[in-house]
């Protein structure tokens, strides 16, 4: 590709702490760069948290569900569109999910079904071990309310960050700060990169242990190796964390330069019918990818037309995240809503994002799709 979705972008300050790493030996789990790093999320995020610096967001959400008490047979209520990372540790645990459907004014699940169906479960005594809304696309979910859910009703709630730090929710609360746990992903792709990793973010100290326990083996306490329950090799490395340290001091530059993106974007392309993705009042999103809406009946083209025709001119875009009950792994899976993600994966587009993109780059994205709509009348038709 000559124009990438959404690639690593190094600030220059990551070689000075790798450096550091390298020059005390710390270059496997655990050392300084990963005590700094988990400090640093913790002082940007705010408000008495504890962080663990971890392999990948996926293993993050691993040890919250474990955590959290989800075991064999458990069910987890979970966002419906995500990333498959986001619902595989589900089934780590043996434990099995129910997918809800998105809030099409947000575009995070609707907080509204979910209420409707816990009372049900309520009633019939069948409530969900944990409750999974993803912060979709680097946009925060209603804190407020699942949070007031989950403590009316008793459920736990791990909240999927892993696209949306440096978002804010109301109030100047930050995304990744919610529930009794949070989870963070610093994949290549991501606002900020380790190069690959994640990390727990939770309030309560008792988990984080928990976590720290897990995540090196379990090993007990003991001059040898000594083990009452099983763990995993889950750490983040010292020197990856190192990469974090610097990528951290360039966070909300980088979230700036993205949400400077979209507007660009949106400023360009919404007299051609093309939509783009809402952002709630008060809320500020990371926009970590760009994606827009191509209504075929509005804009007089497909979203595959649209992205076959970039792939042509070496520009990656890629489809929203395809529903998880549309999966041939989770075929027959409880669903609950009204097709909003459904229609959203047939129309839906991301377009390149990354903070290190170009204006020149962005400008031939633009003139490579007003070209592509104007040959089909659309922007004649709409203008």
């Amino acid at each position: 590709m000559r124009i990438y979705l959404s690639r690593p972008h190094m600030s220059g300050h990551e070689q000075a702490a790798v450096a550091e790493a390298f020059a005390s030996n710390f270059v496997a789990p655990l050392g300084p760069q990963l005590d700094a790093f988990e400090a640093a999320v913790a002082a940007y995020l705010g408000g008495g948290l504890h962080c663990v610096g971890l392999s990948s967001g996926s293993a993050a959400l691993h040890l919250a569900l474990r955590i959290a008490g989800v075991g064999q047979g458990d069910e987890v209520w979970i966002s419906s569109m995500t990333f498959a990372g986001g619902i595989f540790p589900v089934n780590y645990l043996g434990a099995r999910p129910r997918f809800f459907d998105l809030d099409p004014a947000s575009w995070t699940m609707d907080t509204n079904l979910l209420a409707d169906e816990l009372a049900k479960a309520d009633r019939d005594n069948r409530l969900p071990k944990v409750i999974v809304p993803t912060d979709l696309y680097g946009q925060s979910v209603d804190l407020d309310a699942f949070e007031g859910l989950a403590a009316k009703y008793g459920v736990r709630l791990i909240v999927d960050s892993a696209e949306s730090l440096g978002a804010s929710y109301r109030d100047g609360r930050k995304a990744g700060t919610g529930g009794d746990a949070a989870i963070l992903s610093f994949n290549g792709n991501k606002i900020i990169t380790t190069s690959g990793g994640g990390m727990l973010v939770t309030r309560h100290k008792d988990w984080a242990d928990q976590a720290r326990f897990l995540s090196t083996q379990a090993r007990d306490p003991a001059p040898h190796y000594e083990h009452s329950t099983f763990g995993y090799n889950y750490r983040l490395s010292n020197i990856c964390a190192a990469i974090g340290l610097g990528q951290m001091k360039v966070l909300d530059a980088r979230v700036a330069r993205r949400r400077a993106i979209f507007e660009r974007y949106r400023a360009a392309l919404a007299h051609t019918g093309i939509g783009f993705m809402p952002e709630p009042q008060g809320l500020s999103s990371t926009r970590w990818l760009t994606t827009i809406t191509v209504d075929p009946e509005i804009v007089g083209a497909g979203r595959e037309d649209l992205r076959l025709m970039l792939l042509e001119h070496q520009i990656e875009s890629r489809p929203l995240w395809k529903p998880m009950q549309m999966q041939p792994l989770y075929a027959g899976a409880p669903y609950h809503g009204r097709g909003v993600d459904q229609r959203l994966f047939e129309i839906g587009l991301c377009l390149p994002s990354g903070s290190d993109m170009t204006e020149h780059q962005q400008d031939e994205v633009i003139d490579r799709i007003l070209r592509f709509l104007g040959r089909r009348g659309s922007i004649r038709t709409l203008g």
